[in-house]
């Protein structure tokens, strides 16, 4: 994304371990970031719990933001809408050339 003058990072739940093994089934090649404690997933209103089998757990809401240099979230995208980043892609390279 230097097109577009962005940073791409993923955070995860998951351990680093999990990470890696996720990138490297997926082909991706940028950062993915780890929130075992949940604390940024908590902050950004994406943690979520269930209840399996009688256990409860803990798991982030798929997300993508585009969130601009002076650190304001100028676009959200979650749940099923967040599986394709296309609009976020999109929306980066509009701003740079705005």
């Amino acid at each position: 994304m230097e097109a577009a003058d962005t940073q791409v990072l993923g955070v995860s739940m998951d351990s680093p371990f999990a990470n890696y093994a996720f990138a490297q089934q997926n082909g991706v090649n940028f950062p993915l970031l780890g929130d075992m404690a949940g604390t940024a997933t908590r902050d950004y209103g994406l943690l979520r719990s269930m209840n399996i089998k009688g256990v409860k757990m803990d798991s982030a809401e798929r997300a993508t933001f585009l969130i601009d240099k002076e650190g304001k979230i100028v676009e959200m995208q979650a749940g099923n809408e967040a599986v394709d980043p296309t609009k976020i892609v999109t929306l980066c390279e509009r701003r740079k050339k705005g």
